[in-house]
């Protein structure tokens, strides 16, 4: 599936990059003319990879100089460039760090704001991008706006109604706050937190302790069926069944159309119109500002609100569609910074300090949408859904064959399953996602700091399974 796999090894992503912007640096494999014309603080991180050594850099990306130098070698043969990444990158708790890693490679070479070239993180599905990009997001309002005082009130202006200027709780963020007594009303928008968030056994606590509980989705999930003081479902209609149609947000920013399904399953409803109806009831002062006849009204309101999506309100046959921002962020090597640059970061390198014994354990995606599993032996490995993915030499050094029953243990639970050989960066494991988030650690000191993205790796120990403990099925 690729010509080159660098199995950097959990949260060696900053050194990688640092190693491969040094490499890069000491080829002169960088373009001078974009640097010193579209960015900042170059001078800086020349300094700063001046004062490392390729033994700690390549040390903490799990490593050879022979892996590095192949990277560096494609990269810098490629006249242009893409990178992209994924929940690998951004669920981590040096999210940030990484990102910005992967920044400083882009503008090193001019990988920005030109055909065949840019910077592209991917998200989980294309729910997610657009929803976020409307708000849909604790820590931003629509349009990615800062939630300020003059954000929100630039937002009421165009409601008519007062908009909150903080931020809000993320779904990491809520079961603790459950768990404390600080939720009266949880309300759901599909989602399954008992299956997507680290700790499941925390969760299920946390969500029985919250007095009322609103779980609106298009199908049933799990969380729903954890007990409650009142608990109630909301059927709600599929985006294909939107009044008036409705549109999704690809990764490539476009924004596309898909017309209604005309029909009526039970009792769902719109998720736009089951809203506007339970603020006309609790609040029927606002009821106008919620009056919308179909999804084409909406879509109009969004395009005079969001001004970045302009356009979404033309959008009406299958197939239409925009790109806000047009082909090209930072076209030209214009950036959307004060002075119009772009700007490098000196990274700070996280400590990566693994007992002797013991192993980093990631999650990673099999054929699945999101936490549905659509089958118990994934096709896209040929494993099972308890597969232990392990390096062949780790294996073999431990005495471990392919197939093996073994037990990894975290300090937040444990998780059976069968090795599966293959190849990957050394002392790392992987498993299934949501199957091993019982081996994830919760709270904030496991989270991205800005962000507060909850860190999908922990530390465990790996030993035989104890068989006379198992529960035949």
């Amino acid at each position: 599936m690729c010509d080159l796999h660098v199995p950097v090894r959990p949260g060696g992503d900053v050194a990688f990059a640092d190693a491969a912007l040094k490499r890069l640096i000491e080829r002169d494999a960088v373009d001078h003319e974009f640097i010193e014309q579209h960015t900042n603080h170059w001078e800086n991180i020349v300094e700063h990879l001046g004062s490392v050594t390729y033994d700690e850099l390549l040390a903490d990306a799990g490593l050879t100089m022979a892996q590095l130098d192949a990277f560096v070698d494609e990269y810098a043969a490629a006249s242009s460039a893409i990178l992209l990444w994924s929940m690998g990158i951004t669920q981590h708790k040096h999210a940030g760090e990484g990102v910005r890693g992967i920044v400083n490679l882009a503008l090193s070479r001019g990988n920005v704001g030109r055909d065949g070239a840019g910077l592209m993180p991917l998200r989980g599905h294309s729910g997610v991008q657009g929803g976020a990009e409307m708000g849909a997001y604790a820590t931003a309002l629509p349009g990615g706006l800062e939630p300020n005082a003059a954000n929100a009130a630039l937002l009421a202006t165009k409601w008519g109604f007062d908009v909150p200027a903080h931020t809000g709780l993320t779904a990491a963020e809520m079961p603790e706050a459950a768990m404390a007594g600080e939720l009266d009303v949880l309300w759901m928008s599909g989602g399954n937190f008992l299956e997507s968030l680290p700790d499941p056994r925390a969760v299920e606590l946390s969500l029985e302790k919250v007095p009322l509980r609103v779980h609106q989705d298009i199908v049933l999930s799990s969380q729903m069926l954890i007990p409650g003081d009142d608990v109630i479902v909301l059927p709600v209609n599929t985006r294909y069944e939107q009044e008036g149609g409705g549109t999704e947000t690809t990764t490539e920013r476009r924004v596309v159309f898909s017309p209604e399904i005309p029909r009526i399953v039970g009792e769902a409803k719109s998720e736009w119109r089951l809203f506007a109806e339970i603020v006309s009831r609790v609040k029927p002062e606002l009821a106008d500002a919620f009056k919308w006849a179909d999804n084409q009204h909406l879509r109009q309101e969004i395009a005079r609100v969001v001004p970045a999506y302009a356009g979404i309100e033309t959008l009406a046959a299958t197939g239409d569609q925009v790109q806000w921002g047009g082909p090209h962020l930072c076209q030209g090597g214009e950036f959307p910074t004060a002075d119009g640059r772009g700007r490098f970061s000196v990274l700070a390198r996280p400590t990566i300090d693994l007992p002797d014994g013991m192993f980093t354990v990631s999650t990673r995606r099999g054929k699945q949408f999101n936490t549905m599993v659509q089958s118990e032996h994934d096709p896209f490995t040929g494993t099972g859904r308890d597969a232990i993915f392990i390096d062949s030499a780790e294996a073999a050094a431990l005495g471990f064959l392919d197939g093996d029953l073994v037990t990894l243990r975290s300090e937040t639970g444990e998780f059976t399953g069968h090795l599966h050989v293959t190849r990957l960066a050394r002392r790392s494991l992987q498993v299934y996602w949501p199957e091993g988030n019982v081996l994830i650690p919760s709270g904030p000191e496991h989270r991205e700091g800005a962000s507060r993205v909850p860190d999908y790796n922990a530390v465990v120990t790996l030993a035989p399974a104890d068989r006379s403990t198992l529960t035949v099925s």
